[in-house]
């Protein structure tokens, strides 16, 4: 395919806007940084290439001014290096940068490449063909082969002596639990909890601890906490016997089954080639993990598969793509009944700009449908949907949204109504009818991203 150049932050004509620049943060604080940063004011000696590059020097705290150079020119993504300490990527000066170029040509004049600047671009840009002349191999997602297949398969046994022993530990203890009633468990608090999940940590079984921890903090989750708590353990119990039991079951079933479980697995789908609408991405973060999930739709399949990607607590992962723009790649699928899980292969093209957009469908197709998702993998919190016609209405204390041509509406989650983006919907839509993607599932439905009737732009709401 050939290849199309970048005028800075300029694709076919279509320029990066703020809140593109903005979903690349790695937190709120990064964000709000690189937003004071996105200003002339603390730059001097900024300039920018015909190739997508740019470059400049932002005053630091040291006196000493920090050089910064972003590059979006490369079909594989985005990139930024830059002389500060900071451990986040991309930091606040690589954003306020790219939100500097955002605002106009006149903010980076064209220039020549300084030397520090362009040793680095080409450096990347030599990395780069060198991914490309490994062939598939370099594919981004791909696992590594084992040295040694004999040794890799009496681990692979080990470990699953190991998760077995803790299923059927875990299926003790929670016998024993409905014997002595739920609210022991209330009174014995969180403890009770993270000892279990230690136990399923030591048996390497790490999807089984992260549900009973996540158990742990149930009886804080008000009314209907028994429901809740009984509903969790039916679950977990379920899984236990999926695992102890998964020579018995269908081959995409178990493959569903050994993926909660906690066994990792290779993307061995076949590539599927597209144009991917980026519609949404966010993170959420634990003690010990940060997880990115990037939707996508694939505006000649149809497809809408969602890219995991993983960073070291209080870091945030590499993988970054603009929402709203489209990009030319490969993708394959992970095994797993009903899985929409893709890992990234190669890809053609930098981002550009796409007037495809997922049809929509109604609210109450929306709940059917992650109805019927459950009896491909039972323990799935949401599914992707795109809603059509629908209207943001308040509901007593939460939000719904309403179908503008039937009598059905859907409420919004918890945290979706805690969230900022929720105002952003309430002002796009107006009253007036909108298409929203998000996730739906047995707690609601989380906007991430919207669309006017008509023609316009993705407006993010995560």
């Amino acid at each position: 395919m050939p290849g199309s150049s970048f005028d800075g932050m300029t694709q076919q004509g279509v320029r990066w806007t703020a809140d593109q620049v903005l979903a690349l943060a790695p937190d709120p604080a990064s964000r709000k940084a690189g937003s004071e940063l996105g200003v002339a004011g603390p730059w001097s000696e900024t300039g920018r290439s015909g190739e997508g590059t740019a470059w400049g020097l932002c005053t630091g705290g040291g006196g000493t001014p920090y050089r910064t150079v972003v590059d979006l020119a490369d079909a594989s993504g985005p990139a930024y290096t830059c002389s500060c300490p900071s451990r986040k990527f991309p930091c606040k000066h690589a954003l306020g940068l790219m939100l500097l170029r955002a605002g106009g040509d006149e903010a980076l004049p064209r220039a020549e490449e300084p030397d520090w600047a362009g040793r680095w671009i080409a450096a990347r840009r030599a990395r780069a063909e060198d991914g490309q002349a490994g062939g598939a191999s370099g594919a981004p997602g791909a696992p590594p082969g084992p040295a040694d297949p004999e040794a890799a398969r009496r681990r692979a046994e080990r470990r699953a002596e190991r998760i077995t022993a803790g299923a059927a530990e875990l299926e003790q203890r929670l016998a024993d639990l409905l014997r002595g009633g739920l609210a022991s468990a209330e009174q014995s608090g969180y403890g009770l909890w993270e000892e279990t999940a230690a136990r399923m940590v030591d048996a390497q079984a790490q999807g089984l601890a992260a549900r009973v921890r996540e158990l742990g903090a149930l009886p804080d989750t008000g009314p209907g906490r028994p429901v809740r708590l009984l509903e969790e353990c039916a679950l977990l119990h379920l899984l236990a016997r999926g695992w102890l039991h998964r020579d018995e079951l269908p081959e995409g079933l178990a493959a569903t089954v050994r993926s909660r479980i906690g066994l990792s697995a290779a993307a061995d789908g076949p590539p599927v080639r597209d144009r991917w609408l980026v519609l949404a991405q966010y993170d959420t973060a634990d003690s010990r993990l940060t997880t990115r999930r990037v939707w996508l739709y694939g505006t000649g399949s149809g497809r809408t598969a969602l890219l995991l990607s993983y960073g070291a607590a209080g870091r945030s992962p590499e993988l970054a793509l603009p929402v709203g723009l489209a990009l030319d790649a490969e993708v394959s699928a992970y095994p797993g009944a009903g899985q929409v899980r893709v890992a990234l292969g190669e890809r053609f093209a930098p981002p550009g700009p796409t007037a495809a957009r997922p049809p929509g469908t109604t609210t109450g197709r929306a709940v059917a449908r992650y109805g019927e998702a459950l009896r491909d993998d039972p323990w799935l919190d949401s599914v992707p949907v795109t809603l059509d016609r629908v209207i943001p209405v308040p509901d007593g204390d939460g939000w719904q949204l309403a179908d503008a041509d039937e009598d059905a509406a859907l409420p919004l989650t918890r945290a979706a109504r805690s969230r900022p983006g929720l105002w952003r919907l309430v002002a796009l839509s107006g009253g007036a009818p909108v298409r929203v993607f998000g996730e739906c599932g047995h707690q609601g439905f989380t906007p991430l991203a919207a669309w006017p009737e008509g023609p316009g732009e993705t407006v993010t709401l995560c």
